[in-house]
């Protein structure tokens, strides 16, 4: 296979294909999800949760994220590679680059990282420079304390018009992509049709050019009740972990996953 790059992105999303996107964070899940077909690895931030054991992502450190992106890019074929830039890692302009610079220099060939409209000024730096950025939107989990929880964004007009705003001024300074978590499917399907680039859902429901699930969820592995946007996709392959990544991808590009019981509504 060719490599995924952002022209196969925007490709994708022009002819209506979906884009199938997991967390990743070491080499041995990145070569697997490159054979199944996985088009974009994400090194999520929620390494802070599902591999050190905290309670949020806060805790997740610049060199953290550097060390598990290396990892992965050392194990990837052609996947493309999405590194989240950290808490506090981009409070200022000058923070912002350097921090960019070293996750692509780790192997990362785009970066993530929360917000809205206030990112235009450092996305349209970063893009000048060369460091394409995704602008995760909706849910935020490094603005946790500020949301009072894990709640889902954008029900109420005030809210859901903002969000739409801050896409559209994000894209405008050079976004190359939009994650959306946790908002009405209503209010996705909005933004997937004003916006140029493509968006990647979770728990956005099925309007998005994409989705992305934590790996460890959609292999089942979580302590508690998990989100309701979550499926297990261990259970629909042939057993295999590989199997389950073939079956994501199948379902998400079939349009089976993710159906109305993991979506929102207003």
């Amino acid at each position: 296979m060719k490599p995924i790059t952002l022209r196969t992105l925007r490709d994708m999303k022009a002819r209506g294909e979906a884009i199938s996107c997991l967390t990743c964070y070491d080499a041995s899940f990145s070569a697997a999800m490159a054979r199944a077909g996985v088009e974009v690895l994400l090194i999520g931030d929620s390494l802070g949760m599902v591999l050190q054991g905290h309670n949020s992502t806060l805790p997740v450190t610049v060199a953290d994220m550097a060390y598990h992106t290396t990892a992965v890019a050392r194990g990837n074929q052609q996947s493309l590679i999405m590194a989240d830039l950290p808490f506090m890692s981009y409070a200022t302009i000058e923070d912002t680059l350097a921090n960019a610079a070293a996750l692509m220099r780790a192997g990362a060939h785009m970066v993530k990282l929360e917000g809205g409209s206030w990112l235009s000024d450092s996305v349209r730096l970063m893009t000048q420079g060369g460091i394409p950025c995704c602008v995760h939107l909706g849910l935020t989990p490094q603005s946790v304390n500020v949301f009072g929880g894990y709640r889902v964004q954008g029900r109420d007009e005030a809210s859901s018009t903002k969000l739409l705003e801050d896409a559209r001024n994000v894209v405008a300074a050079g976004a190359a992509m939009i994650l959306l978590e946790c908002v009405p499917t209503d209010l996705a399907k909005r933004v997937q049709e004003t916006v140029d680039v493509p968006v990647i859902g979770i728990g956005a429901g099925p309007h998005c050019d994409g989705q992305v699930l934590v790996v460890h969820d959609m292999l089942g592995i979580h302590s508690g009740k998990p989100a309701r946007f979550v499926k297990n996709f261990l259970s629909c392959g042939d057993g295999s972990i590989e199997g389950a990544f073939r079956s994501y991808i199948e379902q998400v590009k079939s349009g089976e996953y993710p159906a109305p019981e993991h979506a929102f509504a207003e």
